[in-house]
């Protein structure tokens, strides 16, 4: 199956928001089409996000080791986790809109939640790789702290997993495990809403909402860890 490549339109949109101007177009094009398309694979993103990983984990890297010379190894692994995870990424390509350009096949096309968090994350990673390829280091690194900088730097970005988290607090003071219920969903599946509350017996409940059940548990759990005081406030 041959996909429709960008348009001029599209691909001027895309080149405005990463902040490069792809040489060789069908990098771009490849980045944004998924497996599920039927393409040769050489054509769609799946050896791009091998790639991409390893670029975005190196720059991530190199911009906590310059930017907090103080710190442990230990709280940089933190950092570095956080940054680079799939919610991390997914929330990159929110602000770049991408699902709006993705290519997936019709059976990608209604899944919800999770995996279509995690194409979205993997379809970020490819861009850093196509980026990498087209342009150099340089031009990856110049993506990366566009879009990274500001998050490493925030106040509460050396937190662990806040289920992580939560579940070691109340397995020491109550002896029991957070529990989650999703409440609803809602929003197209391009742009789903997920409300999800987390239960600890004996402690007033709490309630998060963002695009995947996963992101809401975690939204729910930070909520909870914030409200107890295990964690301070953050200031966004």
């Amino acid at each position: 199956m041959k996909m429709r490549p960008l348009s001029a339109e599209e691909r001027g949109q895309l080149e405005t928001a990463i902040g490069h101007v792809f040489a060789d177009k069908q990098w771009l094009d490849r980045a944004l089409t998924h497996a599920s398309t039927g393409t040769a694979k050489n054509a769609n993103y799946e050896r791009l996000e091998f790639l991409g990983d390893r670029v975005l984990g190196l720059c991530v890297a190199e911009l906590l080791f310059t930017t907090f010379r103080a710190a442990e190894e230990g709280e940089l692994s933190v950092r570095l986790n956080q940054l680079v995870s799939a919610e991390s990424c997914a929330i990159v390509a929110d602000q770049l809109e991408l699902h709006r350009f993705i290519r997936t096949g019709a059976d990608v096309k209604k899944l919800t939640g999770k995996r279509m968090l995690n194409v979205r994350a993997d379809v970020v990673e490819s861009l850093i790789a196509a980026l990498y390829l087209d342009g150099g280091l340089e031009v990856a690194r110049a993506f990366i702290l566009r879009y990274w900088q500001d998050r490493a730097e925030k106040p509460d970005a050396a937190r662990r997993d806040a289920k992580t988290e939560l579940q070691e607090w109340a397995h020491a003071k109550f002896n029991t495990t957070p529990s989650y219920r999703v409440d609803d969903r809602s929003g197209p599946d391009h742009d789903p809403r997920f409300t999800v509350t987390v239960e600890i017996k004996g402690v007033a409940p709490e309630t998060g909402t963002d695009r995947s059940k996963r992101a809401a548990e975690q939204v729910a759990a930070t909520k909870l860890l914030e409200r107890e005081g295990i964690w301070q406030k953050s200031q966004d």
